[in-house]
């Protein structure tokens, strides 16, 4: 009970701060809307973003991971007790947690590298001053990944492959998404328009939770306890007051640093070196606990 507990607080708390872009979008664009529109949008699409989108996902995920299972199998398979259920789950977990793994290190790098942001850290800086380098890094990172996957088992590599892919088509989604959001801001687009855009933007930035939560544990039922808790967090947010959450300056800077972690527990998994399950939610919030305390150290906080 006390895993349980500890890996649900872990996946909810990695949800609402991974999360933090998204919802300043959502209240800024929700802001353009009539009230009623605003309303269907934070009732309705958190039923959206809960159980179609960070319910449906990682039991698809699981599903067609794991081919010799049936859906509902693929629902309570961790739960299972059935030795052939156990048996698939083991051998198609090292290509799920592979996938994963490299998504998350290379959301990671493409943060260091690439996105503008408050430097946390000694050396963020530097790192992004040498942004033309994103590419080379993440690619010697792939290389070397399915060199030594190949060894063990090709579907790793392409675990590793899939997860590469999976984060360049995400990206472009959320590039477009980022100049989307000004167009929509000075526009005469419809509230429907702009509910739809919310949603889609929702499952774009959902995927992120989606594959760390993995990290944290494959059932199912879980993560979507988990994940569901941290999207209800993330609309009170948008509702609430959106300015005092961007005075935590270093949010992001956590979010992304327990990402790294997170990709580093899963590519360890799935090469078979097995990482206690409480790592990761401890983890998780002590790092997110970190820059949360030093956010609020700033002087921006007292403003």
């Amino acid at each position: 009970m006390f895993s349980l507990i500890l890996t649900t607080v872990g996946l909810c708390l990695f949800e609402t701060v991974s999360s933090v872009d998204n919802a300043i979008i959502n209240a800024e664009v929700l802001a353009t809307m009539k009230p009623k529109a605003q309303r269907w949008f934070l009732i309705w699409g958190l039923f959206i973003a809960v159980f179609l989108v960070r319910g449906l996902l990682p039991w698809m995920i699981v599903w067609f991971a794991t081919p010799g299972l049936g859906p509902i199998e693929a629902l309570t398979a961790t739960f299972s007790s059935d030795p052939a259920v156990i048996e698939a789950v083991e051998k198609s977990a090292p290509m799920l947690l592979m996938g994963g793994g490299i998504f998350l290190i290379f959301l990671f790098f493409h943060w260091l590298f690439i996105e503008p942001k408050n430097y946390g850290l000694v050396g963020e800086k530097f790192f992004h001053a040498q942004g033309v380098w994103f590419f080379a890094v993440v690619s010697i990172i792939l290389a070397t990944v399915v060199w030594y996957a190949l060894k063990i088992n090709p579907l790793m590599a392409f675990g590793a492959v899939v997860g590469s892919t999976a984060f360049f088509i995400t990206h472009g989604f959320k590039e477009n998404a980022e100049a989307q959001e000004k167009q929509l801001l000075g526009s005469g687009l419809s509230d429907i328009s702009k509910i739809l855009y919310l949603e889609v933007i929702d499952a774009t930035f959902s995927i992120d939770g989606v594959l760390g939560a993995f990290a944290f544990t494959l059932s199912v039922p879980i993560i979507l306890l988990g994940n569901g808790l941290g999207a209800f967090v993330v609309r009170q947010i948008t509702i609430g007051n959106i300015t005092r959450i961007k005075k935590y300056l270093y949010l992001k800077n956590g979010a992304m640093y327990s990402i790294l972690f997170l990709g580093m527990i899963m590519l360890a998994d799935s090469f078979g070196h097995h990482v206690p399950q409480w790592v990761s939610p401890v983890t998780t919030i002590g790092v997110i606990g970190y820059f949360f305390l030093k956010s609020r150290w700033h002087p921006e906080f007292r403003r």
